[in-house]
């Protein structure tokens, strides 16, 4: 394979975040549009929404109404516009009249865990915590799963590949929780106060779920034209 200039990607973002999967897949446009020309690196790295979520979770319509004090019809119209957003790009928002958020901090846990599992140094643009970072997504906003239950959590992580023995034995304790602190704090002190946050290189942060060609531009002006 020719010797390509390679690109880390660290992605901030929490698995409530509707615009972070809908981010995610716009930047797999990026990452195609220079395949061959520049070699990505991509790690996520945990943000809480509502970090004081109770275990039980809360009516998403209603969180979203308090939350940004925004009435029933304006929060109908923005699940409508993120799902259509959502479904151009071929993920699919199936929010019933039962939909929960939830407390996150366990699937950071996992996500920390699958992320320590990868070598830095591998070739590939994403490896295994991307995939249950997907798989996440896919099981809270499409099938409409408990993702803070351990064994809904558990299923998740076996379903790309992980252990689910030492998925279950990390859930039931606590590890990797004081490395999702430190995490979020160090991101807090790098003023990521909103997700998707994507920053390129260490060094170009790039709020939101923006469309590819923001990034191309960026990319093409910062990072190719550097390394010409």
């Amino acid at each position: 394979m020719t010797d390509v200039p390679r690109l880390s990607v660290d992605i901030v973002s929490d698995v409530m975040c509707p615009w972070c999967i809908i981010g995610w897949l716009k930047f797999q446009k990026v990452m195609a549009h220079f395949e061959g020309r520049l070699a990505f690196r991509v790690q996520w790295h945990p943000f809480e929404l509502n970090p004081d979520m109770p275990p039980g979770g809360e009516d998403a319509a209603e969180h979203v109404m308090r939350k940004y004090g925004i009435s029933a019809e304006q929060s109908r119209a923005n699940s409508g516009k993120m799902a259509g957003v959502a479904a151009d790009l071929g993920f699919a928002f199936n929010r019933g009249p039962d939909f929960r958020m939830r407390n996150s901090f366990d699937a950071h846990r996992l996500l920390t865990w699958a992320g320590a599992l990868e070598d830095p140094e591998q070739a590939g643009a994403t490896g295994v915590q991307t995939a249950l970072k997907v798989a996440l997504f896919t099981a809270h906003f499409t099938d409409n799963r408990d993702v803070s239950d351990h064994q809904v959590l558990a299923d998740v992580a076996a379903s790309v590949g992980l252990d689910p023995v030492r998925a279950a034995a990390i859930l039931s304790g606590d590890d990797y929780g004081e490395m999702v602190r430190v995490e979020e704090a160090y991101w807090a002190d790098q003023n990521v106060t909103g997700v998707p946050a994507f920053i390129l290189g260490g060094r170009m942060l790039i709020p939101g779920a923006q469309d590819p060609d923001v990034f191309i531009r960026v990319i093409e002006a910062k990072v190719l034209a550097a390394a010409a």
